[in-house]
């Protein structure tokens, strides 16, 4: 299904954030803890970044990590790598050593830029790879400081809109993530999709950023979204339900970006019930499935509706939403956004379209989609049939083309918005001298959405404990990608050909 025409399409957001400047020169653009920026000064520090970067021999063609947690400097360097003609990489900084080497060997970076709490952690890896090391932090410097010129903001350096914007890492099925490789306009377009269906209010939103400005979500709702519409974009360092509310109520939030895993902790939160969130006008959910219930209770208590999207990072990411002003079909994540088709085709084969209500494979096709993933042909063929992105969700569409989202033909768990892939865990415990198999899926869990279990085989006459292998992976995981409960068990389920059968496995220790 495709709908309707779209609002306006910049060039690059680059070009969006320049006009946003020149609008609303002296309006407040930014704003983390007790950092604050006008939309000239944000121009500004963007300019002042980008020319130092093209100065150093930074530009086309080249790549800039960035690991850093949210700040107003993380949103200052996403738009000042672009305004280079450079591509920005984003990776999570509490990524450990062994899960940044393989994405910062494949990117080739010419630049990493990294907060100076994960120096330690990031110098040894810049050894290898004769990327420039760029630390932030207040004993070294401050991307912010280049608002004391704020002339720079006049001239604010504009990519070519063909060239590359973005490589955002995902995971992939085999444990190696995957460089998705995004085009300015691509990104560009997106965001006038989402816009017009989610539509804003020129110069009078206020944007919350909660969940982390590496991430594609927060990247696409957030930081994209607020320089769109000349709003104030109001980040939170790091997620807590005190902070949030406060956030929400002393800058009169209007605009709440937000996981399944974000409203059930606001809704824990003793401080709930009596802040004032009278200034919300809309939530998005999105990163994973929001249960209805949690959408229910929300809404209830706060009158504030809940838009339900999808996409991915290989779709720019935005594909589907519920509309703002429309019919809003609670359980669906809504309908394609402008100038996209989304199909149903059989998991198998690949073809379709499958009938109305039938479940099966989503494919879609539109300017967002990615260019492919760097440097891995043969799974970017695999993703890009004929034209189509083939998502590896599973889904149904009903007859106004609203979509359902059943399931996941790839073994993706989605923990608090995150990607992660038992494939990775289960080697990470294998790595532990003590394991002989370990098989982990993916169950329901009412805080996160999602949370792994593991199932663990000792090797004969080894010792461990449940505790001990947890210790062993929290050296080599990030935490979200931690299990939630590790059993040690005789033997794993097998098939028939002698594969684990994670269908029985999951039954099991739902079970327990």
């Amino acid at each position: 299904m495709t709908n309707g025409a779209l609002p306006t399409v910049w060039p690059t957001v680059v070009h969006m954030l320049d006009a946003a400047a020149r609008a609303r020169p002296h309006a407040l653009a930014l704003v983390c803890d007790d950092d604050a920026l006008s939309y000239r000064e944000y121009a500004a520090c963007v300019s002042g970044f980008a020319a130092e970067l093209r100065e150093t021999g930074i530009g086309p063609g080249d790549r800039v990590t960035l690991l850093m947690g949210n700040s107003v400097d993380i949103a200052i360097a996403t738009f000042a790598v672009q305004a280079a003609g450079a591509q920005v990489v984003p990776l999570n900084p509490d990524y450990t050593a062994s899960e940044l080497a393989p994405m910062l060997a494949d990117a080739a970076p010419a630049a990493v830029v990294f907060d100076s709490v994960v120096a330690t952690r990031v110098r040894p890896l810049l050894d290898a790879l004769a990327a420039l090391p760029i630390e932030i932090g207040p004993a070294a410097r401050r991307l912010i400081a280049w608002r004391d010129r704020p002339e720079l903001g006049d001239r604010l350096p504009l990519p070519d809109p063909a060239g590359l914007s973005t490589l955002q890492y995902t995971g992939g099925t085999t444990g190696r993530a995957k460089g998705v490789e995004l085009a300015h306009g691509a990104v560009a377009v997106n965001v006038a999709q989402r816009e017009a269906l989610l539509p804003t209010a020129p110069d009078d939103e206020r944007v919350l950023a909660i969940t982390p400005l590496f991430h594609v979500y927060a990247v696409s709702m957030g930081l994209y979204l607020a320089a769109n519409c000349r709003a104030t974009l109001v980040v939170v360092a790091r997620f807590r339900p005190e902070a949030v509310l406060d956030a929400i109520e002393r800058h009169r939030i209007t605009l709440l970006g937000a996981s399944p895993t974000i409203l059930v902790g606001l809704m824990g939160c003793a401080a709930f019930g009596s802040t004032d969130l009278s200034s919300l006008r809309l939530c998005f959910s999105g990163a994973s499935a929001l249960p209805e219930a949690t959408l229910r209770r929300w809404e209830t208590a706060t009158g504030c509706p809940i838009a339900e999207g999808y996409g991915q990072s290989e779709a720019g990411p935005v594909l589907a939403f519920n509309p703002r002003h429309g019919v809003r079909k609670v359980g669906t994540v809504g309908v394609a956004v402008p100038q996209t088709e989304i199909e149903i085709v059989d998991l198998e084969s690949g073809t379709g379209p499958l009938p109305v209500g039938a479940a099966g494979e989503i494919r879609a096709r539109g300017p967002q989609v990615m260019r492919g993933y760097r440097n891995l042909p043969s799974e970017t063929a695999e993703a890009l049939r004929d034209g189509w992105l083939y998502t590896g969700d599973i889904g149904e569409l009903d007859e106004e083309g609203y979509l359902t989202i059943r399931g996941r033909k790839k073994e993706m768990v989605i923990v608090g918005g995150y990607n992660v892939y038992p494939r990775e865990v289960e080697e990470a415990l294998c790595t532990h001298p003590a394991v002989r198999e370990a098989a982990v899926v993916g169950v329901p869990d009412a805080y996160r959405g999602e949370a792994l279990v593991a199932a663990v085989v000792l090797a004969d006459g080894a010792a461990a404990t449940s505790d001990d292998l947890i210790d062993h992976l929290t050296a080599r995981l990030v935490r979200y990608k931690l299990p939630r409960e590790v059993h040690l068990v005789a033997a794993v389920p097998k098939t028939g050909i002698g594969k684990v059968d994670k269908a029985r496995l999951r039954a099991a220790v739902q079970g327990r």
